[in-house]
């Protein structure tokens, strides 16, 4: 059996969530918890085609040509809209670092003037609240901000109103900047003595690529700051009620990547250690992979009852949940929709929440002890 659920709000509360919504399930093959969600509820996340994103990022489409409008769904082909965003983009690009520089030129003393600071800024799983001090204290000093797709619009709306903000995400088959344009983004902005802050979703340096972007730009003599941020696997286990150690039930904890860099259905890799039932798992971007992990770890010795959640956009008001045990959990996953990005957990520790749809001894040991 599965769960399916949404949760509605940022930081609720998980019992009064659970006492309030506990009558209004239906079940249709598995339990499913609707809310007051519409249809016309806007994504929380930045998607390549957002019209907010368009709005916000106007600036860079006040060259000579008309600013384009979002596309049509006929034009949401990945060449058209990198095509359209980069010959858009790059002459208001080119007009910025030139202002940068001839503003750093005057305020120089005998042309002596360093490079300007980069910012690596993680802003967690979604919900604007999980933002450390420091990152909101960064994000509102900043010149220019080049931020992923799943920087949330709600932290976006922190930026300073002269600043300027670049989006450079990337979802699967489609990148809007490639890695290195990214870097040298990053690094001809800092060059130009500009305050410049890499915003990316979770933590910068979990699965982020961080640390590609901070070797590189210090080796260009370029200083680099990494502020953390809450990773998606503390803030939605934390959602669930679930804890990803617990005395007796998981001592230790991994944080796997379900993508290859080659593509493909298998997971990057499942070695034999990874089926261990006292070990959490956790799975980034794994939803493409999932199907092969499953089996891999079943084969390898995992318990087929083992629990499970897959979680899509974790803490933000389109959360959607999908519990199973291992056996049946990517068939559940399927059949619910689930869509990126979605966190996978899997272990004994995910019965321990109270959405878990099992009463469980240990369910009832961790609610003893509270």
């Amino acid at each position: 059996m599965a769960l399916v659920q949404r949760i509605p709000n940022f930081s609720s509360n998980l019992r009064n969530w659970k006492s309030t919504n506990s009558t209004n399930h239906k079940p249709v093959s598995s339990l499913h918890y609707k809310t007051q969600i519409t249809a016309s509820s806007s994504s929380p996340f930045t998607e390549k085609h957002s019209v907010e994103r368009y709005q916000r990022d106007q600036w860079l489409y006040k060259a000579s040509t008309p600013s384009p409008s979002p596309p049509s769904p006929n034009q949401q082909d990945e060449v058209f809209v990198r095509e359209n965003d980069i010959a858009s983009q790059l002459p208001e690009l080119k007009k910025l670092l030139e202002v940068l520089r001839e503003k750093r030129e005057s305020g120089c003393r005998g042309g002596d003037c360093g490079p300007g600071d980069v910012y690596l800024v993680g802003t967690g799983p979604g919900d604007p609240e999980l933002l450390t001090l420091k990152a909101v204290r960064v994000i509102q000093s900043a010149d220019l901000l080049l931020y992923d797709r799943l920087v949330s619009n709600d932290v976006l709306e922190l930026v300073a109103p002269d600043a300027r903000l670049l989006y450079v995400g990337k979802t699967a088959g489609y990148h809007s900047r490639t890695q290195e344009e990214i870097h040298e983004l990053l690094l001809s902005f800092a060059e130009a003595g500009a305050t410049v802050v890499r915003l990316k979703g979770g933590d910068p340096l979990v699965f982020g690529r961080g640390g590609e972007e901070m070797d590189f730009l210090q080796q260009q003599g370029i200083r680099v700051q990494v502020i953390p941020g809450i990773t998606a696997a503390s803030g939605i286990a934390a959602e669930l009620g679930i804890p990803l150690t617990h005395r007796g039930v998981a001592t230790s904890v991994r944080f796997l990547t379900g993508h290859s860099r080659k593509g493909g259905t298998d997971p990057l890799f499942v070695a034999e250690n990874a089926a261990d039932p006292d070990t959490t798992l956790v799975v980034y971007m794994g939803l493409g992979t999932l199907p092969s992990l499953a089996q891999k770890l079943m084969d390898h010795g995992l318990p087929c009852d083992t629990p499970a959640v897959a979680v899509e956009r974790g803490t933000t008001p389109l959360q959607r949940n999908v519990f199973a045990e291992l056996k049946d959990f990517a068939t559940e996953i399927q059949a619910a929709g689930l869509v990126s990005p979605t966190l996978i957990i899997i272990g004994k520790v995910v019965e321990l929440s109270p959405l878990w749809p099992h009463c469980t001894k240990e369910s009832s040991c961790l609610v003893e002890s509270r």
